[in-house]
């Protein structure tokens, strides 16, 4: 338990500079961090989707992906060994930010362009709930390459190491359209 809390103490640290390094932008009050999401553009690569709207998402189109500000997460979970509690909080800070995802769309200066939004998690049960749409990731390289990215965040999100073996989530690609989100989540903030 003590060498998680350090790993997670140290990921916070290094968390910024990772940041740095990247294009992501946070959205929301900077001060207050009221969005989980970091974000920023990108061109699908994948193979062509229908999602449940009937918008197709082919290869080069541009979404913003989003990602989950998992060294907060871990920070903020710590101290919980419920995962079931965790899978709540986790839903609700998530179904906070989209009105914050919402108006950073509305807002950006491509917004014609975009299609929609992706994300790519091992946290994908219920997120139709949320507007999402859930797909396996066709490739068999990218997808060993996202689960063992997403390994160390898995493993230090758990009070129970030992049953990471046990079941070991898959990532999955996660999409909303553009007009799913607007419609769902627009102008909820202001």
């Amino acid at each position: 338990m003590r060498i998680r809390l350090y790993f997670i103490a140290l990921w916070k640290i290094v968390d910024p500079i990772y940041f740095s390094c990247t294009r992501l932008q946070h959205l929301g009050n900077k001060r207050n961090h009221p969005s989980i999401f970091r974000v920023r553009l990108t061109c699908y690569k994948g193979r062509d989707v229908t999602l449940s709207d009937g918008t197709v998402i082919k290869k080069n189109d541009v979404l913003l992906k989003i990602h989950l500000h998992n060294a907060r997460l871990l920070h903020e979970f710590r101290e919980m060994d419920s995962d079931l509690k965790k899978a709540m909080i986790l839903y609700k800070k998530v179904k906070e930010s989209f009105p914050h995802l919402a108006c950073y769309l509305e807002q950006h200066r491509d917004v014609k362009d975009i299609k929609g939004i992706i994300g790519i998690s091992v946290l994908n049960k219920g997120c139709e709930r949320l507007g999402f749409d859930s797909y396996t990731i066709s490739s068999p390289w990218y997808k060993w390459f996202k689960q063992l990215a997403h390994y160390p965040i898995y493993l230090l999100s758990t009070p129970k190491p030992y049953a990471i073996w046990k079941k070991r989530p898959s990532p999955k690609y996660l999409f909303m359209s553009k007009d799913r989100l607007l419609n769902k989540y627009g102008t909820s903030i202001g």
